[in-house]
């Protein structure tokens, strides 16, 4: 019974694997069955047919819980995958015969009902058997206190309980239950979610006014992952990395740009990157990770909407996507462009599969721009650079053959590949695939781009505290390049500073990057 609410999940697959910690959830079903035969004896058939069915929801919230983070990556959301589950279901049974459907409905019923009974014998037995042979035998009543006091320790924060002590699931149910809660409830929304001032009045301007200080040029919101200040505020990194950025600077020099940059704060800190990147579409301070599922099920305005109100096609291009994402119902995008859309003949990277390089490289190839097309908002968060920082991609200098049917040479894709993620020393990885992404961004600048574009390069969050380091700050860069003066001005009236190198005292959250966005991208 402890390992069905203990095991973990085979990333990245339905599977699960055993685990030897001790449940929480286990802890608590035991000591109320404890309490009810201490009390009453032997518990009645009704009684032990709740015990089976808080069991069996605590085995099934098990499996959600580490397995939708595996396969969505992102954590379980009864709000999304409530509508996704019975979607994908009938899409499914459209391309079966009748009697095919029917047979998989009736076999998911049946092992539904052989898991409850099966369940119902391991409770009969625990409640029959193990809970009076504890309440009289000293030794067992020694162990149950001693898994009651590390479950105890594990909740309040006791690091050191965490190799014995799994996650509890509780949480997860409890956590749910206040969002589809708040979910139905207007007042409450309005509550956890406040109004955006900036994001309404820009909606609410004149028709063409709120993004006149653009001159139509397009604009590209880049969220780098894992692009933290370590990289500025960590001597060995700064000065490894001072020759890539000071290339980088020649490179946006080149294509005719001029960047101005500042540090942020970012709503998270080594993953999460959806708080980051919702919140700096939507101007909502998302560090409460609830207001940004709250927030999914709203119809609030994000810059999308705004961009979109005034003539702009909007792209979402998010290439670490491979599954379906039921949360793009929310965004709203003109076009939606995921991984299994670019067609990526080369090697597989790590865990993220496509280089950021080759990623960039085929979206302008598959929606060319030219004079007669309207301008586009484009949301493209890289992928590249995410834990655990290898295998580094080989960069390609040639672009026909980046995008054609070997992107790299196979020596050097094979020698990038020979690198193992070293889970131990993360540093040196996340080092070199920084400076990888100051290169393939400095290649994409270097090249004149069909139109006027502005770029939008925003670290979303720093990586993991060991490569931060203890006690690190949540600040991320955030670097404008265009080549409107008078659009880097109006950022620079708001703090930003000339160059790649901003002062370090922080702007605002990134969610006030918004605001400070619309102040500059309005009518001068």
């Amino acid at each position: 019974m402890n390992a069905l609410l203990s095991f973990n999940n085979v990333w990245p697959t339905p599977a699960i694997v055993p685990d030897h910690r001790l449940a929480p959830e286990f802890v608590g079903l035991w000591l109320g069955l404890l309490f009810v035969v201490a009390r009453r004896g032997t518990p009645s058939p009704r009684v032990l047919a709740g015990f089976t069915l808080v069991f069996t929801l605590l085995v099934l919230g098990r499996y959600g819980d580490v397995t939708v983070p595996a396969l969505f990556g992102r954590p379980v959301n009864l709000y999304w995958d409530g509508q996704q589950i019975p979607r994908f279901l009938w899409v499914s049974a459209q391309n079966l015969p009748w009697w095919m459907s029917l047979a998989a409905v009736a076999a998911v019923v049946l092992l539904a009902y052989a898991i409850y009974r099966l369940f119902g014998v391991l409770i009969r037995i625990t409640a029959l058997v193990a809970v009076p042979f504890t309440l009289r035998t000293r030794w067992a009543r020694v162990v149950t206190a001693l898994a009651v006091v590390l479950v105890i320790a594990n909740i309040v924060g006791v690091r050191a309980t965490w190799p014995v002590v799994s996650r509890a699931i509780v949480p997860t149910y409890f956590r749910q239950a206040i969002l589809l809660t708040a979910t139905f409830t207007d007042q409450r929304v309005g509550q956890i979610l406040p109004r955006v001032d900036a994001l309404d009045a820009a909606l609410a301007a004149p028709s063409g006014t709120a993004l006149a200080g653009l001159r139509g040029s397009d604009v590209y919101l880049m969220p780098l992952e894992s692009y933290g200040a370590v990289v500025y505020d960590n001597p060995e990194a700064a000065a490894r990395l001072k020759p890539a950025r000071e290339r980088l600077a020649a490179d946006i020099a080149a294509g005719g740009f001029s960047v101005v940059s500042a540090f942020m704060r970012s709503p998270t800190f080594g993953g999460a990157s959806d708080l980051a990147q919702l919140g700096m579409l939507s101007g909502l301070d998302l560090t409460d990770p609830l207001r940004h599922d709250l927030l999914l099920t709203t119809d609030r305005p994000t810059l999308i909407t705004l961009f979109r109100a005034n003539g702009y096609r909007t792209f979402g291009f998010y290439p670490a996507l491979f599954w379906d994402w039921p949360e793009r119902v929310f965004y709203g995008y003109d076009q939606f462009v995921e991984g299994r859309d670019l067609g990526y003949p080369g090697p597989e990277f790590g865990y993220w599969k496509i280089p950021d390089q080759y990623a960039a490289a085929r979206f302008e190839q598959l929606f060319p721009r030219d004079a007669h097309s309207p301008p586009r908002f484009v949301f493209f968060p890289t992928i590249t650079c995410h834990l655990p920082f290898s295998p580094v991609p080989p960069y390609q200098s040639d672009p026909r053959k980046l995008l054609g049917d070997t992107p790299f040479d196979p020596d050097d894709s094979a020698r990038a590949l020979a690198v193992k993620p070293d889970w131990l020393n993360m540093f040196p990885g996340y080092v070199a695939m920084v400076e990888y992404t100051y290169r393939w961004l400095g290649d994409h600048l270097r090249r004149p781009p069909p139109r006027e574009t502005t770029y939008i390069l925003v670290g979303d969050h720093q990586p993991a505290a060991s490569v931060s380091g203890e006690g690190a700050s949540w600040d991320v860069p955030v670097h404008i390049v265009s080549r409107d003066p008078d659009l880097l001005a109006r950022f620079a009236a708001q703090g930003f500073h000339a160059g790649l190198e901003p002062p370090r005292e922080p702007r605002g959250g990134l969610h006030d990057l918004t605001t400070m966005m619309l102040r500059a991208f309005a009518q001068p």
